[in-house]
């Protein structure tokens, strides 16, 4: 049951591009899409939880585990909505990158060889997926690529912060990252609205509603099910089934034709994926209580 709810989980944000897509149809940004389903969903869970937000009092950092976690979802649903889904996947789960950069910045761990090994061997992966004809150097070349590189590096931030707040309350932790996403998403659509970059929700046509209730009701149940498995399977084998979303992201977008499988992009994808696989096994003892988590 742990290991078929992290599944879920990754499953939920596998596909999650395609309800996106469909909102889009309706004239309804990715970015606002992202702001109202997270107010409602922070509204309901703040009413309903209300002791949830004794957690902050006690656990001020919640705050930033919040923003992290909302440039995370701002970025990757924004990515995947406008650009090749597979590129974005592929570049958003550059873990062991982010995670070896990030653990020596933050909390002291010097990179092993093994560290620096599983780094090269992500990059070579990146630089593969972005060597695309006629580039002579392979650098994110569109604004969803730059948005799955910076989502990705927010995720290993928000992942970070948990492993700080590892003593927070589970229900707090996630009332400050469903109201992170609705914060950050809001002051984004808002601006983005007064600059003219994104459409007003009220010009979007009412077919957008049920597609944002149903995604909603993914992300919260998707959110659920990560707990519940992170909590009961070794850190290892969690991030390696979160893995899966790749699989899930690749299989569909490639199926409804929102993306490419080339040579190129399997060979690419296989070395991040290999890197990622690595990491998870390769666990210092620092990094026993990590859990890693999806972009809710």
């Amino acid at each position: 049951m742990p290991a078929l709810a992290l599944i879920f989980n990754a499953f939920v944000w596998g596909v999650s591009w395609f309800p996106f897509r469909h909102i889009e149809s309706h004239g309804l940004h990715p970015v606002w899409t992202t702001c109202l389903i997270y107010v409602a969903i922070s509204l309901a869970m703040g009413f309903f939880r209300r002791q949830a937000w004794r957690g902050f009092t006690a656990f001020p950092m919640l705050v930033a585990l919040g923003l992290a976690a909302g440039f995370t979802n701002l970025g990757f649903n924004w990515a995947v909505t406008q650009g090749d889904v597979v590129r974005v996947v592929l570049l958003f789960y550059l873990m062991p990158l982010w995670s070896v950069l990030l653990g020596w910045a933050v909390l002291g761990e010097r990179p092993t060889a093994g560290a620096l090994a599983r780094v090269t061997l992500a990059l070579t992966g990146v630089v593969v997926v972005l060597k695309a004809p006629g580039v002579d150097w392979p650098v994110p070349s569109s604004l969803p690529d730059w948005l799955g590189v910076a989502a990705g590096f927010s995720f290993a931030v928000t992942n970070i912060l948990l492993r700080h707040l590892h003593g927070a309350p589970g229900e707090s932790r996630a009332l400050a990252m469903f109201g992170g996403c609705a914060l950050v998403a809001g002051i984004a659509a808002a601006s983005g609205t007064l600059l003219g970059a994104f459409n007003s929700p009220l010009a979007a046509t009412p077919g957008w509603i049920g597609w944002a209730a149903l995604l909603g009701t993914g992300f919260v149940v998707a959110n659920v099910c990560l707990q519940y498995g992170a909590a009961r399977l070794a850190a290892s084998a969690t991030a390696v089934i979160m893995l899966s979303e790749v699989l899930f992201a690749s299989v569909s977008s490639v199926a409804l034709g929102a993306a490419q499988m080339d040579p190129r992009i399997l060979a690419g994808g296989a070395l991040i994926v290999l890197a990622a696989v690595w990491s998870a096994f390769a666990r210092t003892p620092a990094e026993g209580d990590d859990r890693l988590s999806s972009p809710t």
